[in-house]
């Protein structure tokens, strides 16, 4: 894994490519300090469960609903989402072809307290 993390630049078709690691659903794309880049392409379902750290994603394509919480939008290709650590989260009903970039980073437990708790 070590060639993945000396890279700067990664196209969403070389994302795409790189090897899920046993155990995993996205594969890593980058490690610097605290941050670490994922990319995540669901099939079907995705059975997410809250994370310990802070989170963004950027899809990079296709289209869905995102439910964070309570709450439930619709996301396409060019969207960003913040979720808090500890946030329930999950993508639903999306096309067959999406996948999105996703970014952890900070402490465990997350940066500060949830802000939309």
């Amino acid at each position: 894994m070590a060639a993945l993390k000396s890279r700067w630049h990664w196209s969403a078709a070389e994302a795409e490519r790189a090897p899920l690691p046993v155990g995993r659903r996205s594969a890593e794309i980058l490690a610097h300090g605290s941050l670490e880049v994922r990319w995540y392409a669901p099939k079907g379902t995705d059975p997410q469960t809250p994370h310990e750290r802070d989170e963004i994603y950027i899809v990079a394509r296709g289209r869905g609903h995102f439910v964070r919480g309570a709450e439930r939008i619709a996301v396409a290709a060019g969207d960003l989402l913040f979720v808090p650590a500890r946030t329930g989260h999950r993508f639903e009903q999306f096309s067959e072809d999406f996948a999105t970039w996703v970014a952890f980073w900070g402490p465990m437990g997350g940066e500060r307290e949830n802000p939309f708790a």
